[in-house]
């Protein structure tokens, strides 16, 4: 079997769907994993996903769908994960299914909570697939944006950067360009990092502190991101490049950021409970706040940011305060 073979999207949300949409330019059929057998049946009948993304049209005669995760796993070759990563073990406890000659592409932007770790690790630890097998989707580039077929750019990490570049060509469309790294750690990290930034960007929005504020919050913030990434994963990257600053810069201004929507309610005055159940879908970033704050006891990095934002979903402290207290920390 050569590389991809059959393609499994794991997930029904958002992103999930636009990388589908993708997918579908380029292979024949796809194979696609949704949790609800009425959301499926719906799909089926509307020709489109009854709850995300729903402008976007799809032939489903070229879809298999399916509940079953296990029957998925064991007839594809390659999952595409795209769960959200708090409810990503939730998914994969039902596996009975042996992953350790499947490929793995990773498009979760998160980390699994608890464990604290990479979706890469925990694959490799729990369900043995090998490094080499595991790849990274990520980049500037919101689902909505696909949707609506803008410009758009990802970066697909792989040790096998060959490999890598073979997946690149089953994104690309006439508006979506996809290039390659080996840095795997790194974009992951950058993934689950830039959604707390955005969380702090959303939060100065919503205090009305304006857009000098927050050009100086993700100035710092990719400094913050170089020092903890480093420290995580050593190795040469060059943090100017769209997988790290790019995603960074759209997550923290866009009207599409959920992380920045619920950064913004918070700052208006919301409590944490209250932007949560306000939120039709995940803040990553609201979990990724804790798992990373959590790993860097282990590396002791400078990360004011991270700081505040923890302080303020996970210690009640006051935003004022807490954003007071980390500008005091700019250069």
């Amino acid at each position: 079997m050569s590389f991809p073979g059959k393609i499994a999207v794991m997930g029904g949300g958002s992103w999930a769907t636009a990388l589908a949409k993708l997918l579908m330019h380029n292979c024949e059929e796809i194979t696609w994993y949704m949790r609800r057998d009425d959301r499926i049946e719906e799909f089926k009948h509307l020709r489109h996903n009854p709850a995300y993304l729903t402008d976007v049209t799809f032939d489903i005669e070229r879809i298999n769908f399916s509940s079953d995760i296990n029957k998925v796993c064991e007839e594809c070759d390659t999952l595409l994960l795209v769960m959200p990563s708090p409810y990503f073990k939730d998914h994969m406890n039902k596996l009975k299914v042996d992953l350790s000659g499947k490929y793995i592409i990773n498009a979760v932007k998160g980390i699994v909570p608890d464990d604290n770790l990479l979706i890469s690790d925990y694959m490799m630890e729990r369900y043995n697939v090998k490094r080499g097998n595991i790849l990274v989707i990520s980049g500037p580039c919101h689902a909505e944006e696909v949707a609506l077929d803008r410009p758009s750019y990802l970066t697909v990490g792989c040790d096998d950067v060959d490999r890598a570049e073979v997946f690149t060509n089953y994104l690309r469309s006439k508006s979506t360009h996809a290039i390659t790294s080996s840095d795997v750690d790194g974009i992951e990290y950058a993934g689950v990092l830039k959604n707390i930034y955005a969380i702090a960007a959303g939060i100065i929005h919503g205090m009305k502190k304006g857009d000098n504020f927050v050009a100086m919050l993700v100035s710092n913030a990719i400094r913050e991101m170089e020092r903890f990434i480093d420290a995580a994963n050593p190795r040469p990257r060059c943090i100017t490049d769209s997988v790290y600053l790019g995603d960074l810069l759209v997550t923290s201004y866009s009207r599409f950021s959920r992380n920045h929507n619920f950064g913004s309610m918070i700052g208006k005055g919301y409590s944490v409970k209250a932007a949560k159940m306000e939120m039709e879908q995940t803040a990553e970033g609201y979990y990724g706040t804790k798992c990373i704050h959590e790993i860097n006891q282990r590396y002791e990095v400078d990360m004011p940011i991270l700081n505040a934002v923890y302080d303020i979903l996970y210690r009640r402290v006051r935003a004022e305060y807490a954003i007071n207290r980390m500008a005091q920390t700019f250069v």
